[in-house]
């Protein structure tokens, strides 16, 4: 029989409380330190199946806002009135169909490789999701927006940072209390991007 992983407490909550998945808590934790979203903001959410971050911010940024939630399997979770979703693979899309639906304020990817449990090529297709997810951003975000994206820690991870520095005014590395002990996952918290950003000089 295959291993299935025992209920932790945060499983056993998202249970509770009628989330799709026990990520929703990471987000949770990141919007409490950071203040990512309020009413009125366009959210563009890559990986979103089966829907739990969807839940999270969809009621945060109101009637007024906008969360368009993309990824290759349906949403397991009822789509409000304020939500859209698009059913497509992140890597293969033409950035057109993400263009369609700017611009936005934040851009948050969740997305990660199926795992093979060969960590250099499990951390190499992470390093791949998170920087297709920093050229969309790059496309569609407004100045001044955020992205949000989980990577695995490894080769790449500071080639990844680095790109985002050229674009962003800041970037954080987050790990949340929700991630599980045992996982490479963090996440990259960058905000104040710029279309233009203006060189250091020294």
């Amino acid at each position: 029989m295959p291993y299935k992983r025992p209920a932790d407490r945060y499983t056993q909550k998202a249970q509770r409380e009628g989330f799709a998945a026990r990520s929703v808590y990471k987000l949770e934790e990141i919007d409490r330190r950071a203040r990512l979203f309020r009413a009125g903001l366009r959210v563009l959410d890559l990986g979103a199946a089966p829907g739990s971050w969807v839940q999270y911010v969809a009621p945060r940024v109101g009637a007024r806002g906008r969360v368009v939630a993309v990824d290759r399997l349906p949403l397991r979770v009822p789509a409000s009135a304020n939500v859209t979703a698009v059913e497509l693979d992140v890597l293969e899309a033409p950035f057109e169909a993400f263009e369609a639906h700017g611009p936005f304020d934040v851009v948050l990817s969740d997305m990660a490789p199926s795992t093979t449990g060969i960590a250099d090529g499990d951390v190499a297709r992470s390093v791949e999701l998170v920087m297709r997810a920093v050229t969309v951003a790059e496309k569609i975000l407004s100045p001044g927006g955020s992205l949000l994206a989980k990577i695995f820690q490894g080769d790449g991870f500071d080639d990844v940072r680095a790109r985002m520095r050229q674009r962003f005014e800041t970037v954080r590395v987050i790990k949340p209390e929700a991630t599980r002990r045992e996982s490479r996952e963090l996440y990259l918290l960058a905000q104040g991007f710029a279309q233009r950003k203006t060189p250091v000089t020294r």
